[in-house]
């Protein structure tokens, strides 16, 4: 029996995972991942950029397991909820969360060093420190004005946990939390991606359930992408046999509408000036990666290491598609669908410690729960 110590542990360990195995191909084209690597299979993969020179790398280094940005957020979520051991809103967003991102220092492993979490972020992510320390936003308002992307979502998973079993609550609280980051399609994709979480943290919980989560709460253009990738996934289940260049063709094919940049996701100078509706506000917008993450996971009936390996060698935002595959599925199945040696390797370059990590977020996220459950027996008196 998969316990619910083994599902926290699985999610932590599949957003390390997912993150470890498309960073060293994020921002590469489908056809360069097939030119360069043909598929991405493991974490012990060499980044595209591991010769170039200093500053053409940033002065980062991936490969052979090394996370991002995306497993230090998630991290640092997981210890506010283990400081506030309750649920949380924008204004934990402005307060204890930037203290975890801005002023704590943890060990970046891109950067090989400590400092704090801050010094890695891509802009829209800082923008969560601009707004609330420096601009002394409204909390509530923090998400106005930012570039909207996946950087919500990609961190979101720890709310869907301290929400297990109730997938309208994650949703909410998602939502409430992530408006101090996020605004448009961005913010509403974490809400969607926390409800599937803690959908999948149920005991018998099947593909289906979670996509129908999904459906049933997604709404305006995240709703219709994710309703497109699901139709392409649908067909060629039907189909009997499927190639992966035809089903990636097809998924990004599908998405255009709702995400015109395709390949185009670099930003360069002779952009500069020149108007988009790339990342911004839309109500016919959707992020990518949350879509890419559920075709894959319903084209591989919910087998994590297959569904992984198709959607970070699918291109583009690959490590973020990568950890929205781990949670869910490591909400689903438990730590034990991650190969020990996987696990070993994510703690040993990563200095750190998952499964301890975990169990330190399992025990707020079972206070939380259980004052929920005791709230619920208040309330079920009054109808006496």
């Amino acid at each position: 029996m998969t316990t619910f110590q083994d599902r926290v542990r699985g999610v932590a360990a599949g957003v390390a995972l997912g993150d470890a195995m498309g960073a060293p191909v994020e921002k590469l084209t489908f056809a360069q991942i097939q030119q360069q690597y043909g598929k991405v299979e493991s974490i012990m993969t060499r980044w595209y950029k591991a010769d170039y020179d200093e500053e053409a790398r940033l002065g980062r280094m991936r490969g052979d397991g090394i996370v991002t940005d995306d497993t230090l957020m998630t991290l640092a979520l997981m210890r506010v909820y283990e400081t506030e051991r309750r649920h949380l809103d924008a204004y934990d967003m402005g307060n204890e969360f930037v203290k975890e991102i801005a002023f704590r220092k943890v060990y970046v492993p891109e950067l090989g060093r400590e400092t704090t979490i801050l010094e890695r972020l891509f802009y829209p992510e800082k923008y969560i420190f601009i707004r609330h320390v420096l601009a002394n936003c409204e909390p509530r308002e923090g998400g106005i004005g930012n570039m909207v992307n996946c950087g919500a979502a990609m961190y979101i998973a720890p709310v869907g946990v301290v929400n297990a079993g109730d997938p309208k609550a994650a949703y909410d609280e998602a939502i409430l939390f992530a408006m101090g980051h996020q605004s448009s399609y961005g913010l509403e994709a974490a809400g969607v991606m926390a409800a599937c979480v803690a959908r999948a943290m149920e005991p018998g919980c099947t593909v289906r359930d979670i996509l129908d989560t999904a459906l049933g709460f997604a709404k305006d253009g995240t709703r219709l992408a994710i309703e497109a990738c699901l139709h392409v996934a649908d067909s060629l289940k039907k189909q009997g046999s499927w190639s992966y260049e035809e089903a990636v063709g097809r998924l990004h094919e599908a998405l255009l509408p709702y995400s015109p940049m395709g390949d185009d996701v670099h930003r360069h100078i002779d952009k500069v000036g020149k108007p988009s509706n790339h990342y911004a506000p839309s109500r016919l917008g959707s992020i990518e990666e949350l879509p890419v993450a559920l075709a894959f996971i319903h084209l591989h009936d919910g087998e994590l290491y297959p569904a992984m390996s198709d959607g970070v060698s699918s291109g583009r935002d690959t490590d973020s598609i990568g950890v929205m595959i781990g949670a869910i599925l490591g909400a689903m199945h438990g730590v034990g669908a991650i190969r020990r040696e996987d696990l070993e390797q994510l703690d040993r370059v990563n200095r750190l410690d998952l499964m301890a990590a975990s169990d330190a977020f399992a025990g707020a996220a079972r206070e939380i729960i259980r004052r929920d459950l005791d709230k619920l027996k208040r309330r079920e008196a009054v109808l006496d």
